[in-house]
This record gives C-alpha cells, sequence and structure tokens, in this order.
C-alpha cells in the first residue's frame, strides 16, 4: 500500500510573522482528491542544559494557554538559520548561560497532522555565566532544579509542555 499524496495546487491563505497557512489540493494514492490546511512554521530549538547536576528550566507565561508554564529553554529559528546556532543563542538569551559541551539528540515533528514544525533537541553541558537577555516582550524566570526532581514534576502533572517531555526523553535513552 502506498502512502503518498500528489500535491495538485498550493495556496497561501494567511502569511504571519511565525507561521504561515497553505491550503492544498492534494490527490490521495488511492486516487481520491481533498485539500490539507497547512501551518508552515521554520521550526525552533529546546535545550536541556545542566548546570551540575540541576536542569536549568524556564518560568514563562504562555498566552494561547493563558497560564505560567514550566519548560525547558527554547526558541524558534529564523529563517534558514542553524539549529545548533539556534540553540546557543537561545540558551544564553533565556538562562545567561554558554555551554561548552553540546550532544546532538535528534529532532521530533511536533503536529504532523497539520504543520511541518520541526523541533531540534540539545543537551548542553559545562556552562559558564555571561548574561541573561530575553526577545522584547519576552517575560521569563530561569530556575534549577534537581534532575529527579525534574522527572517527579513530570510524573505529577505538573510538566505538561510537550517539547521538554520529548527533550527529557530523548536524553534518557
Amino acid at each position: 500500500m502506498e502512502f503518498e499524496e500528489k500535491t495538485l495546487n498550493s495556496e497561501q491563505i494567511y502569511n504571519g510573522k511565525v507561521v504561515k497557512v497553505f491550503r492544498d489540493d492534494v490527490e490521495i494514492s488511492d486516487g481520491h482528491k481533498s485539500f490539507r490546511e497547512v501551518v508552515r512554521h521554520s521550526g525552533g530549538v529546546v535545550i536541556l542544559a545542566f548546570k551540575e547536576n540541576k536542569v536549568l528550566m524556564v518560568k514563562q507565561f504562555r498566552y494561547p494557554m493563558r497560564k505560567v508554564l514550566l519548560e525547558l529553554p527554547a526558541g524558534k529559528l529564523e529563517q534558514g538559520e542553524d539549529p545548533f546556532l539556534a540553540a546557543k543563542r537561545e540558551l544564553e538569551e533565556e538562562t545567561g548561560y554558554c555551554a561548552n559541551k553540546w550532544t546532538d539528540l535528534g529532532y521530533v515533528y511536533t503536529s504532523p497532522g497539520y504543520s511541518d514544525e520541526k523541533l531540534y533537541l540539545y543537551k548542553a553541558e559545562d556552562l559558564e555565566y555571561t548574561q541573561c537577555h530575553p526577545d522584547v516582550g519576552e517575560i521569563l524566570e530561569p530556575l534549577e532544579f534537581e534532575y529527579d526532581e525534574v522527572l517527579k514534576m513530570v510524573k505529577n502533572g505538573e510538566i505538561n509542555d510537550a517539547k521538554t517531555l520529548c527533550a527529557l526523553m530523548r536524553a534518557k535513552l
């Protein structure tokens, strides 16, 4: 059985700063025709940073959820930006730390049913403090937790951010 769809026509129906939305007319491998609404996103990075035995996290208000979330440092890729360079930039912006040791943990697709967003996961170690300088309008609080405490918060449902859960899982494997 083939699982391929051929794009017959693609029309951009929204052009935002962070995402673009397209309506694609497609032909499914069984011959049927349909359409897909696709959110195109430049992607992002997530950093699991260890300061000695502690995990660096950030507490940040997330407007779509209307609440403060506890998550790993992360950020969007600029169009065409190298993910590793973005990870280095985001770690320093959000926590004030630079890392001397980096491990690539792969990537995940955030919501492949409707978006092409790809998040690159990294582990950062051997940290040196410089200074925290978040983006304009970004209000966050850098925090440090013992790794076991982070896992306990995941188990208790206190951490529900998918990118954080994915990076923690990949690092554990």
